[in-house]
């Protein structure tokens, strides 16, 4: 039978848990409204950006082009970022992005390919380090601890381009959370370099009719656009992480209260129930030793 002082002890601290857990809960919830606007305010954006690297990636297509778009020719080193959070208690976010990053690993590495490995986020260089660590070529962290900077994510594009211009990759792809709802995040995996030119869908049609005249010319344009997309990629995958993890801390957090409360409604009756055999079993020793007097 359980004692009384150790289940007493177990009910306090489930309740103590439960009031951290709702905290959490609220304080994800607000956050998670800002962040959302962030990332839906981010995609018309990126997607105007993704149009028009199509268009001008087109014309400039079979005569070379700018080298972000042309790429090295091979695709023998590829680099692999992995953006996750720098805190847990949210649930199978990172888990979810890590798991993808390694399954491409072991196909590259199956393929004969040179994987590198360059995380954002102190989860995604933690779970990685176990099995990959001799392969993490660069780590960031805090980098949407508080709020998601544009400047920041200028900064990774810019080390990224580094790299590729020194002939440390040919292939550079991230991989990130892109948001659908609190409950709903789903893996992504984006090349970053070189450009990949997206397929033009039918709502297209109409503006494809148009003729457009650059000046300057296309591939000159590519050269002052391409730094500037991998970037905004970049920015745009960190917002939608920022507030998939948001809500994935809120849906975990109110998972974790509804638990704690079940525990705890468990935990109090079975504490009734020993109170009370105590107290029938006290009662059945004093009649016991009246009756023997």
């Amino acid at each position: 039978m359980a004692n009384l002082k150790d289940l007493k002890i177990r009910i306090k601290s489930v309740k103590s848990t439960q009031k951290i857990t709702s905290a959490m809960k609220m304080v994800a919830a607000a956050k998670l409204r800002r962040a959302q606007e962030a990332a839906e305010a981010a995609r018309p954006y990126a997607e105007r950006m993704d149009r028009m690297i199509a268009s001008l990636g087109a014309k400039v297509a079979g005569v070379g082009g700018p080298k972000l778009l042309a790429g090295t020719g091979r695709d023998d080193v590829h680099l692999i970022v992995v953006a996750t959070a720098d805190r847990g208690l949210c649930g199978g976010f990172n888990s979810s992005i890590v798991r993808a990053a390694r399954r491409r690993i072991d196909q590259l590495l199956a393929e004969g390919k040179t994987v590198k490995v360059a995380t954002i986020g102190r989860k995604g260089r933690d779970q990685l380090r176990r099995l990959h660590g001799d392969r993490i070529v660069s780590s960031r962290e805090n980098v949407a601890r508080n709020v998601v900077s544009f400047d920041t994510s200028d900064d990774i594009g810019r080390e990224l381009i580094h790299m590729f211009e020194a002939g440390e990759f040919d292939v550079a792809t991230i991989f990130f959370n892109r948001f659908q709802s609190a409950m709903t995040q789903v893996v992504t995996e984006q090349q970053l370099i070189p450009a990949k030119i997206p397929t033009k869908d039918v709502g297209d049609a109409a503006e494809n009719k148009v003729m457009y005249e650059y000046e300057p010319d296309e591939e000159e344009i590519l050269t002052a656009l391409l730094p500037r997309s991998v970037t905004t990629q970049i920015y745009t995958a960190l917002l939608e992480n920022s507030a998939s993890e948001h809500g994935a801390r809120m849906t975990a957090m109110d998972s974790a209260t509804r638990n704690a409360g079940d525990m705890i409604d468990k935990l109090t009756l079975t504490y009734n129930r020993t109170r009370q055999a105590v107290i029938t079993k006290e009662l059945i020793e004093i009649i016991s030793g009246a009756e023997a007097l």
